[in-house]
């Protein structure tokens, strides 16, 4: 199982409008310009984002995106699930009909246990603590201080 990048552009939106939409919307031209990702595809992650809670947008002239909630109530595993859906590193680990060994499996809960420690570190990393992290990145020794 590998995150795709609507995992990755996502948190990055997030993160761009967190940064920048603090105190005014911000415009999804500047937050493609600024992630170097296209505008159709981010409005894309926008919409689903939005419908999950986490953006809210305003029209108009000065309209554009802000975050819906303070960035420290939203985890990137909340992102992930919005944009994956609930994954999992294999797919036994949910879907019973996807191997015929599934009941007797001796390794099937190492991967539904490994697929849950994913999540539980995912869940820990709020949007605020990756705009601390931001903070910290001009200092080369202490990038990610959160993700220590």
């Amino acid at each position: 199982m590998r995150l795709t990048t609507r995992s990755r552009y996502g948190t990055r939106m997030a993160l761009d409008i967190a940064q920048n939409g603090a105190t005014s919307p911000v415009r999804i031209s500047d937050i493609a310009q600024r992630q170097g990702v296209s505008v159709k595809y981010l409005e894309k992650l926008i919409r689903e984002l939005k419908q999950a809670g986490f953006i809210r947008s305003k029209r108009g002239p000065r309209g554009g995106h802000m975050l819906a909630k303070d960035p420290g109530e939203i985890t990137v595993g909340e992102i992930v699930r919005v944009l994956e859906g609930d994954i999992s590193l294999v797919e036994c680990g949910t879907d019973e009909s996807s191997c015929p060994r599934f009941a007797d499996c001796v390794t099937r809960n190492l991967w539904v246990q490994a697929s849950e420690a994913m999540y539980n570190r995912l869940n820990a990393i709020t949007l605020d603590d990756l705009l601390r992290d931001l903070d910290d990145c001009s200092d080369p020794s202490n990038r990610n201080p959160s993700l220590k």
